[in-house]
């Protein structure tokens, strides 16, 4: 199963003063602070998978859209604008991550994942983009991305050539009123802080994966949130362990038997005015997936009740 073919996980739509606002026609109904949503990829069945969306009692949901590459059309937004309209659901995000190739280990990753690597730069940069000129159709604000294994020395000579990228991206992305995001996992937090910095673009924001900062052995995202917290406008509620073999990625597990600490991470991140969606991500599937997100939005429904009291 490829790891973004899976049902869960959310985001957040927060405007700050100095970006272009949403576009005229953009959904009236609003998010309740820390609503729960669900990622989906939805291609091959969209209406079947957003149907499950608001059958599982969602508001909202995160679009995983890389089976549509090189396929974004006018048609293909009306046909998105009517099913969200329909299940009355509003989408926060879009996402792509490719082309490939994409190993998500430590051995390939480095090499395949992101807009660090220079053979398949330029085509994601193409891909992403695509992507936020199609979310502009559809009035959808926030566009991501994993950047990939972004270097620790700034001195590393791929270091410049992915703050330009980035810095491309995102002024696309600025051009059609929308948040560029970098989703945490690969790199640390520091070097995605220095990133931020060094692009210096006031619509680059922070995706953040609460297990991919631990599945990839980078830092606890309680921590995390110190550093990156008032830049974060989206959150993948997930869970996991530490990597134990040096060649692959740490376990993700079911949310609330992992390490994460989602009652601090929320505290945190409510206290310092994040107001945005909070998505269940869970890499399994078919029935197994579906009865475990229901469990999860169970579990973090109760600590969001708690943490927004």
């Amino acid at each position: 199963m490829n790891r973004r073919e899976f049902l869960g996980a959310a985001s957040a739509v927060v405007f700050t003063q100095g970006l272009p606002a949403a576009q005229a026609g953009a959904p009236t109904r609003a998010l309740k602070p820390m609503a729960l949503g669900l990622l989906i990829s939805p291609f091959g069945a969209p209406e079947e998978r957003l149907k499950r969306v608001h059958d599982m009692g969602f508001s909202n949901c995160f679009l995983s859209l890389d089976g549509y590459l090189g396929n974004f059309t006018p048609e293909l937004a009306v046909q998105f604008r009517d099913l969200l309209e329909k299940y009355e659901l509003i989408a926060t995000t879009v996402e792509v991550v490719g082309p490939g190739p994409l190993v998500w280990d430590f051995l390939s990753g480095p090499s395949t994942i992101g807009l660090v690597p220079p053979a398949t730069r330029e085509a994601r940069m193409d891909a992403l983009r695509q992507t936020s000129d199609f979310a502009k159709l559809l009035n959808i604000g926030q566009v991501q991305t994993h950047c990939g294994f972004i270097p620790e020395d700034p001195a590393d000579p791929k270091y410049p050539e992915t703050v330009k990228a980035i810095r491309a991206v995102a002024q696309h992305c600025q051009a059609n009123g929308q948040y560029f995001l970098m989703e945490t996992g690969q790199e640390t937090p520091t070097t995605m802080s220095r990133i931020l910095r060094d692009v210096a673009m006031p619509n680059l924001a922070v995706g953040l994966d609460t297990a991919n900062l631990i599945l990839y052995g980078k830092a606890n995202p309680v921590d995390a949130v110190d550093i990156l917290g008032p830049h974060v406008r989206s959150i993948h509620a997930k869970d996991g362990c530490w990597p134990t073999d040096p060649s692959k990625l740490g376990k993700e597990v079911l949310i609330g038997t992992g390490l994460v600490d989602f009652r601090q991470v929320f505290t945190k991140l409510h206290r310092m005015g994040y107001t945005g969606a909070v998505t269940i991500e869970r890499e399994t599937s078919g029935p197994r997936q579906i009865e475990d997100v229901r469990n999860e939005k169970i579990y973090l429904e109760g600590i969001l009740r708690e943490v927004l009291a």
